[in-house]
């Protein structure tokens, strides 16, 4: 089955052709980040009309990198929220018009769940399995039973951690996009230079809170005795920013694997997906937070990691294999918790 996938919902135009067998045909991405560096993040605007401009020919490309026509296609799935409504509705609706001319299935895909989907495509690892979705927009523990079976155990009180990496990049003076200078400058820091807090830390439940954490990094910002002009004490506030927020990803995974282990005692995995998911402090507290529970720790590469076609279209072979495909009524959605797909 060959899937095309399209995913537009926030500062990528992406598309991708993937196969059942896990085969990567192509995976082509534009991304949009010297249109939105001068303003400092993702104007929605600026966005849906870069997606609308660029698809057809990004589109174009993906196809002629997997070496098949339009007519070779079995599926088309792209993403349909949660997103940017400008932006999710240009996929969308150039995803139905590709079904309907070539008389193939549509399948609408959530955001989040092509993230945590992603981790059976390069890693086939089986259901069921415990899903952290970090990124800008999400920071949630997710049990994945199977494609639309959904269970959120915890889940951000405030700030996404992406969020927090970004806002507090920018209260350092790092350049856009924030979380990876953020975790370049931590490479140089000392993480024990600066008593951070860890919120949420030994709490019982599976939430998190980063506004506490994010607020501590302004509070240094703006002590006079702080030298944000040195290099050096700039990447000494990143690593320490850097290793209390994992400190805290590991504790809360560590409640939440606890409670998924009660739920699925045949679970074995814990998968981290979303941007933050490349972040290699992240992943090495997470590997570790998963042994001490004698259970594996599986994150796609860096690459994948990130939003791409190709989680959007092995999502929509996923679900198109038990059956689930769509109607081109569908509407976009801008806001789509996993755990009402069903609905």
């Amino acid at each position: 089955m060959l899937m095309l996938g399209i995913e537009t919902s926030c500062d990528e135009t992406a598309v991708a052709v993937v196969s059942d067998d896990r085969t990567v045909h192509s995976n082509v991405i534009l991304s949009q980040l010297d249109e939105h560096r001068p303003y400092g993040g993702v104007v929605p605007e600026i966005a849906a009309r870069s997606h609308l401009q660029n698809l057809p020919s990004i589109t174009r490309s993906a196809l002629q990198e997997a070496g098949i026509p339009y007519a070779a296609l079995e599926g088309v799935a792209a993403t349909a929220g949660p997103g940017l409504i400008g932006g999710v509705m240009v996929g969308l609706m150039a995803a139905k018009s590709i079904a309907l001319v070539q008389k193939i299935p549509f399948v609408a895909v959530n955001h989040m769940e092509a993230h945590a989907l992603t981790p059976r495509l390069t890693n086939a690892i089986e259901f069921p399995y415990l899903a952290l979705l970090i990124s800008g927009g999400h920071s949630q523990f997710v049990a994945v039973a199977g494609p639309n079976e959904y269970r959120i155990y915890g889940t951000t009180v405030d700030d996404a951690i992406g969020e927090a990496f970004d806002k507090t990049a920018a209260l350092l003076g790092l350049p856009y996009p924030g979380g990876p200078a953020l975790e370049q400058a931590a490479r140089d820091g000392d993480p024990q230079a600066f008593a951070l807090p860890r919120p949420m830390k030994g709490r019982p439940n599976c939430d998190f809170s980063f506004s506490g954490l994010k607020t501590a990094v302004r509070k240094l910002a703006e002590d006079n005795s702080v030298e944000l002009s040195s290099d050096q004490m700039i990447s000494n506030i990143s690593a320490s920013f850097q290793q209390a927020a994992a400190e805290v990803v590991a504790d809360r995974a560590a409640h939440a694997a606890e409670r998924f282990l009660k739920e699925y005692p045949e679970g074995r995995t814990i998968v981290a997906a979303g941007g933050v998911a490349s972040n290699v402090s992240i992943r090495a507290a997470l590997n570790k937070a998963a042994s001490d529970l004698g259970l594996e720790f599986v994150a796609p590469p860096p690459a994948l990691c990130t939003d791409n076609g190709v989680m959007v279209a092995w999502a929509g072979i996923e679900r198109l294999q038990i059956g689930m495909s769509d109607t081109f009524d569908f509407a976009p959605r801008p806001r789509w918790p996993l755990d009402e797909m069903a609905l």
